[in-house]
């Protein structure tokens, strides 16, 4: 598994935070130093962030649990969606509705009549008049638009992954409240302790978001290769190997 690289990080600016002003005390662990009135964030600390995070996360991949990817602010919408896409698992671009996970039943009639909807010679659109046609392809665009990402979910699911913890306060809160594990990025204007793993980062930067969401979605891929291929015995002393240490890069920003 690939590590994400100090210089990688350096290069996306994934060590700017916000303005001194702005920051949350509990956020100091991860602050390096302070510039121009700017906190600028150890990446070393990132780095053993993002690591703990995806092995939290491939543990329950191996289960077979589901993630589901939450990013609705501009910069992290086509990011979120590409990224579970391809490694085939759920997300939310859009605005986070109010009982997404706290009230899931009715969620799952708001897809059940999206489905409908879409079905192919539904019998919804029998004996329509032309108007009430329209409105019920207004209903399916809106509840597609709204449910794009998560309508194969059928249970909620085992963990989040979620960009800007200040940002989508909403389904952290949803999310605690059914002791469902948080993985997010970030940055120093937030309390990291609010959630399970946090990845102290530059929230704002596309690069950042497309750099750590992608090794984590890289991550999810490898381990479900994994775990769908059968060891053979050769496989098995290989597997029994302990994981790589994480290597700390030592450098400073200047």
């Amino acid at each position: 598994m690939a590590e994400v690289k100090f210089e990688d990080l350096l290069g996306t600016g994934a060590h700017f935070g916000h303005v001194t002003r702005k920051w949350n005390p509990n956020f100091k662990p991860y602050i390096l130093v302070e510039k121009n009135g700017v906190h600028i964030i150890n990446l070393e600390e990132t780095i053993i962030a993002i690591e703990k995070a995806k092995k939290y996360i491939d543990s329950i991949v191996k289960k077979n649990g589901e993630i589901l990817f939450v990013g609705t602010k501009k910069q992290a919408q086509d990011i979120v969606q590409q990224e579970a896409d391809r490694c085939s698992m759920f997300y939310i671009v859009e605005r986070w509705l109010g009982g997404t996970l706290t009230n899931f039943s009715t969620i799952k009639k708001s897809i059940k009549r999206l489905k409908q909807l879409e079905k192919e010679g539904s019998n919804l659109y029998e004996n329509m008049t032309k108007k009430e046609t329209q409105m019920l392809n207004r209903e399916k665009v809106k509840l597609a638009d709204q449910h794009r990402g998560i309508k194969d979910m059928k249970r909620l699911p085992d963990a989040l992954v979620i960009v800007d913890a200040q940002y989508e306060d909403t389904a952290i809160k949803e999310a605690k409240r059914l002791d469902i594990p948080v993985i997010a990025i970030v940055d120093s204007n937030t309390d990291p302790n609010k959630v399970d793993h946090a990845i102290p980062a530059n929230d704002d930067s596309m690069r950042t978001i497309q750099l750590i969401i992608s090794s984590i979605a890289d991550s999810i891929i490898e381990t479900k290769e994994a775990s769908a291929k059968v060891p053979d015995k050769k496989d098995e002393t290989q597997n029994s190997s302990p994981d790589k240490n994480i290597t700390k890069i030592k450098n400073s920003v200047s």
